[in-house]
């Protein structure tokens, strides 16, 4: 055989046995990148009704002051609640109080106006400022750990009108299903953020299967909830989380209404 020809033979095979190992340190190293990437890819967001709370079934929230809908002015306002059935500033008993973020101040009242992020209060009376115009207020009763008592007698609903010339700018319907958002609120860090309190009222219908339901987007993820009780988020990443709440109808539209569509943001840190 031609000398040229056996070294041109020899150098194709080297070549051809150096490329090969090319190719598997690159499918290796491929698949380690695949194995890392899987890693690091955090776990996919989980929403699980929570369960083993009391509950507080005669409970009963009644508003006292102001013992009409109409306030002469907007300012500084005095509220009087009457609670029954149901002791504020103590701690829920039971599980949930180690499982998710606790008040140390106990049990107290969610002051919700105009479906804004609520103030709590830890005895029945105290001043709100209230503005001029006409308001949907919302207030119920709450465990240690955000979870609202959800019957019939727990919350109140009441529209104010303030001011001698009260508008209402939001177009008010108080007999029309409406979503009222509570929970997640705020800052959680450490054991706070591992499981964190997704929590809602629903006013003038019932969520079914075949009726109406809330659509829950968080970062991104939609989650379909079909009965009214206080859900659990596991998975969460560390920084800002977003929550979208939205009341639909069979048909899965939205149901009109000035709060039936809400978005908040809460940031999460190790």
């Amino acid at each position: 055989m031609n000398t040229s020809k056996v070294f041109a033979t020899i150098m194709f095979l080297a070549l051809a046995i150096t490329s090969c190992k090319q190719q598997k340190k690159d499918a290796d190293n491929e698949t380690v990148s695949e194995v890392e990437t899987m890693e690091e890819k955090p776990n996919s967001i989980t929403l699980e009704k929570l369960q083993g709370s009391p509950a507080y079934e005669n409970a009963s929230l009644v508003l006292e002051n102001p013992d009409s809908g109409k306030i002469a002015q907007g300012g500084e306002v005095d509220f009087a609640f009457a609670v029954n059935n149901y002791e504020l500033g103590t701690q829920t008993e039971g599980p949930n109080v180690e499982l998710l973020a606790n008040s140390g101040k106990g049990q107290h009242i969610h002051f919700i106006l105009n479906n804004q992020p609520y103030s709590a209060h830890y005895e029945p009376t105290f001043k709100k400022e209230i503005p001029d115009g006409v308001h949907h207020l919302v207030a119920f009763l709450s465990r240690s750990y955000h979870e609202s008592v959800k019957n019939e007698n727990s919350v109140v609903v009441r529209k104010l009108e303030v001011g001698p010339n009260a508008e209402d700018t939001l177009g008010l319907d108080m007999e029309a299903p409406t979503l009222i958002y509570s929970r997640p609120k705020g800052e959680y860090s450490g054991a706070d953020t591992k499981n964190v309190l997704l929590d809602f009222f629903v006013l003038n219908t019932t969520l079914s299967e075949d009726g109406d339901k809330v659509r829950a987007t968080i970062n991104g993820e939609e989650f379909i909830i079909a009965e009214w009780a206080p859900y659990i988020m596991t998975g969460l990443p560390m920084g800002e989380v977003t929550i979208q709440l939205e009341l639909l109808d069979r048909e899965g539209n939205l149901i009109p209404g000035p709060f039936n569509k809400v978005v908040r943001t809460v940031t999460l840190k190790p």
